[in-house]
């Protein structure tokens, strides 16, 4: 009995044996065959895991017959799902390819700030996104505002021109903010008189994206991009209602609350963002002068989209009204004397938007736009109080071909400024109109090569015509590498509107005699390489650009006989230059960014050559973040800043900020905390903001914080 018991234990071993089969699969990239060592693959049924050897390789025993399934991922790739019926035909090593998933994603991101919208991968401009989820990160640390998401991207500084109301400019590699043209979806805005506060009274719940070019632009859209340009995309409607609130609090007494709804209903569509910022003066430094001033502010903006068969439309109005008091603490308290610095503005703005199609690849677009911006600035003895409306008007013609895409149109810019009051040093009121005509082509001219021109005629009825060339071109060494060469001609019309003027709210400058001045005029060129690969399991992307601007008859504010001030254009010219690193590093779950900027900004005036003021020649940006999707977020980054000259002769100091960053998220809520700058650096920790008496102060520079820590937290909720 036992030999025949024993005999049926080897047979169902031997039959169960015979189930038994073995699984070899070889992990490659779909596009270049190569072998992607550390590719995870996931047997499901047996919840096991394992990496691909350094020869792509992987192989799992004992699988039972049937059908079996295997998950297969990689860093920058997509997932990848098989099924599999067991025992296999074939039993030697299965090829699996993956799709590379950032390629893939980049497709889908398509820019218009070049006005040819196309993908970012096929442009020869270089143009950096924040979009997504980089941006909902970047909006958690100051949502009521773009001016830290600004801030936090390389080659880029939000610049302070006031201690105690917190008015701030964008500065792109080192040049002054009235070189940098801002955008709402290709609408020029913002611009002279109203380009005070401007980045301070834009929040971010309803954008889409933000898209940067660094160096000329003015053959896009006209004179001020000359640094470069920042185009901010809002989001449109779609057939998924989004409807979405945040509200947050700050340790510095601030409060924004936001709101955004967006659908789709057959041929219509709308959009409607509406937003309440306030703060509360705040003094960390208990030096008696406010760091934030008390603010408050509303913003409404609806926008109404019609769809046709040929024909679309879209119609927005925008209304901003806000109320900033900086200055004594004492004063803001208690109303008892002391200096102080009051913005009260109302901004009103309306645009509107048709595109016919003419035919398939051949579309006609009109553009229009009016801003109305009334600002009063008041400071102990003198008050600044002008209206300035601006219109943009533009109708262009595109079309899209199988190898080349073109645009032509034309345009009219309308700026005048009227001062309500009557200075001692007369009035600064000016009207401008320029005309402008413009053709731009992009070309593939192979698979490897996309070259992209244009020329612009500006015509400015007070300065005549420029005419502003502009070329780049766009090479794919390979898969992984691919290089970006452009340059062109910039221009900027005076105006008394700079960061000089505003730091001493335009007090005793005198008009501009137009008769005395010349456009601005300035060249740029740019180089970069991009670099995207991976190291086992590990996604690496680097990028790195080479820079360069020279920018003649640069306008310059100087002290007259009398005590006052007027501006002149200087006998010489400026220029900067210097290069741009970014490195992104992703592992899992942990993203990695590394940002350094170098820029070398000198003034070249007569025989002198001078470091350009608050112009840090070496910055690092480090951010890290963990991210479970749809789970948790957390982030840490470090920002340094190397000394800067002043205007008074001397350097500030170098300095470090850290911040911290943590957001739990659920399906319809997320829940986030944000440590802004929690180690508390503040330049009044370490130098002066003023000199005097604090009653009647004369503001220094300021190169560095001087709000300091402060903790922000909030909640999203998306219905």
């Amino acid at each position: 009995m036992k030999y025949l018991l024993t005999g049926m234990a080897v047979c169902c071993l031997v039959l169960t044996a015979s189930a038994q089969h073995i699984f070899k699969a070889r992990i490659i990239d779909s596009e270049t065959k190569e072998a992607l060592a550390g590719a995870t693959i996931e047997w499901m049924q047996k919840k096991q895991s394992k990496l691909a050897d350094q020869n792509g390789q992987v192989q799992f025993g004992q699988v039972s017959a049937g059908i079996q399934q295997f998950t297969i991922s990689f860093t920058g790739y997509q997932e990848k799902l098989l099924n599999l019926t067991f025992p296999l035909s074939d039993t030697g090593f299965i090829d699996i390819e993956l799709e590379p998933e950032e390629e893939e994603m980049e497709e889908e991101v398509v820019v218009t700030a070049t006005r040819i919208s196309r993908t970012i991968s096929a442009i020869p401009t270089r143009v950096e996104v924040i979009s997504g989820e980089e941006l909902g990160e970047k909006a958690n640390m100051k949502p009521g505002d773009i001016r830290m998401l600004l801030t936090e991207s390389t080659g880029i500084q939000t610049q302070q021109t006031s201690a105690t109301s917190y008015n701030a400019s964008i500065r792109i590699q080192g040049l002054d903010g009235r070189y940098t043209q801002l955008l709402r979806d290709g609408y020029p805005m913002y611009a002279g008189f109203a380009g005070g506060l401007s980045i301070l009274q834009i929040a971010p719940l309803d954008l889409k994206q933000v898209e940067v070019i660094k160096g000329s632009a003015s053959t896009l859209y006209g004179g001020g991009a000359i640094a470069g340009l920042v185009n901010l995309v809002s989001k449109t409607p779609t057939d998924k209602r989004e409807l979405s609130f945040l509200a947050n609090g700050t340790s510095a007494g601030g409060l924004d609350l936001s709101g955004f709804y967006s659908e789709r209903y057959g041929k219509t569509g709308l959009t409607v963002f509406a937003s309440r910022n306030s703060g509360r003066a705040y003094d960390p430094a208990d030096i008696g002068l406010t760091a934030i001033p008390e603010f408050e502010r509303y913003t409404l903006n609806p926008r109404l989209f019609l769809y046709g068969k040929k024909t679309t439309a879209d119609i927005g109005l925008t209304y901003i009204t806000e109320n900033r008091l900086g200055g004594s603490m004492s004063y803001i308290k208690d109303n008892s004397p002391g200096f102080y610095e009051r913005n009260n503005t109302d901004r009103f703005i309306t645009q509107l938007g048709i595109a016919h199609k003419i035919k398939d690849g051949l579309t006609l677009q009109f553009k229009n736009s009016f801003s109305y911006f009334d600002r009063a600035i008041a400071v102990p003895g003198y008050a600044f109080d002008a209206v300035q409306q601006s219109s943009f008007s533009e109708l262009t013609l595109t079309k899209k071909g199988a190898k080349a895409d073109w645009v032509a149109g034309l345009n009219l810019l309308t700026e005048d400024l009227n001062e309500k009051s009557n200075p001692a040093e007369g009035k600064r009121n000016y009207h401008y109109n320029t005309v402008g005509l413009f053709i731009q082509n992009a070309w593939n001219i192979s698979d490897q090569l996309i070259l992209e021109s244009g020329l612009r005629a500006d015509y400015v009825n007070e300065f005549g015509l420029e005419l502003l060339p502009r070329v780049s071109a766009m090479y794919r060494i390979n898969p992984k590498l691919t290089t970006r060469l452009g340059g062109g001609f910039g221009y900027k019309t005076p105006s008394i509107f700079t960061e000089e003027a505003e730091r001493i709210q335009f007090q005793r400058i005198l008009p501009l005699n137009t008769a005395l001045f010349r456009n601005e005029r300035s060249i740029g060129v740019n180089w970069d390489l991009n670099y995207t690969t991976s190291i086992g399991a590990l996604g690496v992307t680097l990028n790195h650009l080479f820079f360069y601007t020279r920018l003649r008859d640069p306008l310059v504010l100087v002290p007259t006989a009398n005590a006052g001030f007027e501006f002149d254009q200087a006998n010489g010219h400026l220029d900067t230059r210097g290069t741009e690193t970014n490195l992104r590093l992703v592992y899992g779950d942990f993203k990695l960014f590394v940002g350094y900027t170098y820029t070398d900004a000198n003034t070249h005036y007569g025989q002198d050559k001078n470091w350009m003021p608050l112009t840090a020649r070496h910055r690092i940006n480090n951010v890290l973040m963990y991210e479970v999707e749809e789970k948790w977020k957390i982030g840490l980054e470090a920002y340094h800043f190397s000394k800067q000259y002043l205007n008074d002769g001397n350097y500030g100091k170098p300095y470090w900020m850290l911040g911290f960053m943590v957001e739990k998220v659920w399906e319809k809520l997320s829940v986030y905390i944000n440590f802004e700058n929690f180690t508390d650096t503040r330049q009044t920790k370490f130098d002066t903001i003023f000199t005097g008496n604090i009653n009647q102060p004369n503001f220094r520079d300021i190169y560095a914080p001087v709000d300091g820590f402060a903790l922000n937290g909030g909640i999203k909720l998306r219905l």
